[in-house]
């Protein structure tokens, strides 16, 4: 994938942040972009922006959430272009939630938005890929998705399912010639982070996020993390003691909030 030039490219997730900036760098070297968000007028302003300088854009809104809605898209993507070369998985997201709390309904629908919006374009995707003899999917990740991040424990946890998923496929599915790529981004200055709640000590921008994601797909290296000091730090609390990493990051946790209502216990007779 050193030349994207007549590729077909998926984005999921194109209508902010790093999946917007993607698109408008994949079309300006002659990708054929189709992306897809649940923001029709972002959608559509980007796919403006990108015809402006030249390029082509196709826009599907969807919820990703909707495995029907995501087979449509990539329906959709298969009559008019024939192929998909390549699949960036970039949907999800969260604010600071802490789980003290938290009832079991609200973490399996952070969970739902952040592993359920991947897999419903992974799988059609990897058929697809497998019947047209190859292709390359990319999927943003998250540095949480390593280890425990106080405020972010079901985006983490979504995160490190996403990790073993993909490192999963890869086994089954490279013998067709599918590739994966996995980013794993620390702190990023996003319009959706602006105002999460998180604190986000070595934040890199969305522009330079995106060099290091457009220099992994030319490499197809399969693990990219990023920033470098950020990634150190991951690394390192993989060897020490987790009493001692729990201690440590015990610092970041606020005072606990007020738990969530008891549930009524029934009286039997």
């Amino acid at each position: 994938m050193k030349d994207f030039k007549a590729k077909v490219v998926l984005i999921v997730g194109a209508s902010s942040g790093i999946g917007r900036v993607l698109a408008l760098r994949l079309a300006a070297q002659g990708a054929q972009v189709v992306v897809t968000a649940r923001r029709k007028d972002r959608l559509d302003a980007l796919a403006a922006e990108i015809a402006e300088r030249g390029g082509a854009c196709d826009v599907f809104a969807a919820d990703a959430q909707d495995p029907v809605a995501a087979e449509d898209v990539i329906r959709e993507c298969l009559r008019q272009h024939g192929r998909i070369d390549l699949l960036v998985l970039n949907a999800g997201g969260a604010p600071a939630i802490d789980m003290r709390s938290m009832q079991a309904q609200e973490v399996t629908a952070y969970m739902r938005s952040n592993y359920d919006v991947a897999v419903n374009y992974l799988f059609p995707v990897l058929h697809q890929m497998r019947r047209q003899g190859g292709g390359l999917v990319a999927q943003t990740n998250s540095l949480a998705g390593f280890l425990g991040v106080p405020l972010q424990g079901p985006y983490s946890a979504a995160k490190g399912a996403l990790r073993l998923l993909i490192d999963t496929c890869r086994v089954e599915f490279g013998i067709f010639g599918i590739r994966f790529v996995s980013l794993y981004p620390g702190f990023i200055a996003t319009e959706a982070t602006a105002s999460d709640g998180m604190p986000a000590p070595r934040e890199m921008s969305e522009d330079k996020a995106v060099d290091h994601i457009m220099d992994a797909l030319r490499s197809e290296r399969m693990d990219t993390m990023f920033p470098r000091s950020t990634a150190w730090l991951v690394r390192l609390s993989s060897v020490l003691p987790k009493a001692v990493v729990a201690r440590i990051l015990r610092n970041d946790v606020p005072p606990a909030p007020t738990p969530p209502p008891a549930i009524g216990v029934a009286n039997h007779v």
